[in-house]
């Protein structure tokens, strides 16, 4: 653990596909190990996570990585399991219709609009 706190969004590079990824990276301390030898990205320069010398563990403090319809694709592959061909994007706007839909059915939302003012 260290006193500074990182929250940050992020463009990375993951070093096995050589993919970019976006994602926001949220930690606080520092990694250390034998397994850092074998970074998951590069982050502005510098190399993050780490991976397991067979390969099955990876540690990352990147977060959303997988929201990416062609990076989870690929990463994926890499574990010889097919991707679901369906967008992120898209399922996340449908999630978020439909929860609106449920707010204004079930809540009187001029209602509470009212109260807040």
């Amino acid at each position: 653990m260290t006193p500074d706190k990182r929250l940050a969004r992020v463009q990375a590079v993951h070093v096995e596909t050589a993919l970019a990824v976006d994602g926001y990276e949220v930690h606080i301390g520092r990694t250390s190990g034998l397994d850092c030898v074998r970074p998951f990205a590069r982050v502005e320069g510098h190399d993050e996570g780490a991976i397991s010398a067979d390969g099955r563990i990876v540690g990352s403090y990147l977060h959303g990585l997988f929201t990416s319809d062609a990076s989870r694709a690929k990463y994926l592959a890499r574990l010889g399991i097919a991707a679901a061909h369906r967008s992120h994007g898209a399922t996340v706007e449908a999630a978020l219709d439909a929860l609106a839909d449920h707010v204004e059915t079930y809540i009187d939302v001029a209602g509470l609009l009212a109260c807040a003012r």
